[in-house]
């Protein structure tokens, strides 16, 4: 667009407002405060942190696997004598067999037998499903990839994050073509198989090494009842078949209803469940989402600044994170711009419904403030319709940069994030 002009003002300042006007690096300081604080503890692999009651149970599902004149093998890893890595070290070997055994373990209260019998299942499953193979395989829904269920970034502890969200499917024609038949649903859940593989590829199995992953789920729009076969399945499957695979569940998006039916269920749940689940109502995705996940790594779709295919290129370039309280309106200036430089930026506040401006303030005596957007209304349904702000502006002059995020108009603290790039002139 092309910036009006308008006399130079005075240092950048906040109108009167309720909450006045408050810097970036008080807002940045109050974004830690948003890191998570619950109960939960992940589990640890290591020989050494566990009970000698545990310790026992490993001991003799080991001996129990032992047994076994064929090699097993699950996720890559050989669990018992038979089944040697090539070319890997035996410490190496034992340490990974140990982190897969630990899961069954768990799964079963460390009781060694049903551990060992579970085991058993899983290795006859992957072997008649062809699980080692299934990355590989062209199964059709392409469409549904980066939709359905995908895997994107990783946490802030460094797990995967698997996003899930069936609402697509409210639309009949979709339900069809992916649960019309048999051979569809069950074409549907191999594919769901697949996207859990790739999650599993990304783990290290290590004793000190990222073992699970973060399993985000939008509930918005789901068709609860049309839904039911296919989810009891792919329930089914992973509980039995991946085992401690999952760190945490975040629940997105998630309706009233919802909320009542965890409250009913919730006394017959175990706390070590319980602490995995965290649970996010409409307008407080992104919130939630921070408190695990870098925005930079958050799908636009979420509040964040990721975008489809962005991560393909390695990991992106981390973003400021800071908070704007109810009432109050936040300044981000950008300095030290040369002459000819193009600065190019991307801002997403978590629900947004708040006024956004952006400026150039050249830093010459008697220059003009340059309007590069004026400021305007973003409503709360931007994060899912556009994604983050973004916008480009060539400098003619040396300055700063200034955007105003104004969030007067409400009470309620947003987290938001922001980057920038400066491309310098040509020489």
């Amino acid at each position: 667009m092309s910036p009006a002009t308008t006399p130079l003002p005075a240092p950048v300042a906040a109108p009167a407002s309720k909450g006045g006007k408050r810097s970036l690096m008080s807002s940045l300081m109050d974004a830690t405060a948003l890191l998570r604080s619950s109960s939960f503890k992940e589990d640890s692999y290591v020989a050494a942190a566990l009970p000698a009651s545990e310790l026992r149970a490993l001991a003799d599902l080991k001996a129990l696997v032992a047994t076994h004149p064929d090699p097993i093998s699950i996720w890559g890893v050989p669990l018992n004598p038979h089944s040697p890595p090539p070319g890997a070290a035996n410490d190496d070997a034992d340490e990974r067999a140990d982190v897969v055994l630990l899961k069954f373990l768990r799964a079963r209260d460390f009781r060694a037998r049903d551990a060992h019998a579970m085991l058993l299942r899983c290795a006859a499953w992957r072997a008649e499903f062809g699980a080692d193979a299934v990355v590989d395989e062209e199964l059709g829904f392409k469409d549904l990839e980066g939709v359905v269920a995908y895997m994107h970034g990783w946490d802030r502890d460094g797990h995967p994050v698997c996003y899930n969200a069936y609402g697509v499917f409210k639309d009949r024609a979709m339900y069809e073509r992916a649960f019309g038949d048999g051979d569809r649903l069950a074409r549907f859940l191999r594919w769901r198989v697949q996207v859990m593989e790739r999650g599993v590829r990304a783990l290290t199995l290590r004793p000190r090494g990222v073992n699970a992953i973060i399993q985000v789920t939008d509930l918005r729009d789901m068709p609860k009842r049309e839904l039911r076969a296919a989810s009891n399945q792919i329930l089914s499957l992973f509980q039995d078949n991946y085992p401690e695979m999952v760190a945490r569940k975040v629940f997105i998006n998630v309706p009233w209803y919802f909320s009542v039916l965890f409250s009913m269920v919730s006394p017959f749940l175990t706390e070590r469940t319980k602490s995995k689940f965290v649970i996010a109502r409409e307008g407080n995705v992104a919130e939630t989402l921070y408190k695990f996940i870098r925005p930079e790594l958050v799908p636009v779709q979420y509040g964040g600044l990721s975008r489809a295919g962005e991560l393909e290129n390695g990991p992106p370039k981390p973003a400021s994170e800071f908070t704007i309280k109810g009432g109050e309106k936040v300044f981000l200036e950008i300095d030290g711009i040369e002459a000819g430089a193009t600065i190019t930026w991307d801002l997403v506040v978590g629900g947004w419904d708040l006024e956004y401006g952006a400026e150039y303030v050249p830093a010459a005596d008697g220059s003009y403030t340059l309007c590069v957007e004026k400021a305007r209304t973003v409503p709360a349904t931007a994060d899912a319709d556009a994604g983050p702000l973004h916008n480009a502006f060539t400098a003619r002059e040396a300055g700063r940069m200034v955007l105003s995020i104004d969030n007067s108009g409400s009470r309620k603290r947003k987290v938001a994030a922001y980057r920038y790039f400066v491309r310098k002139p040509s020489p």
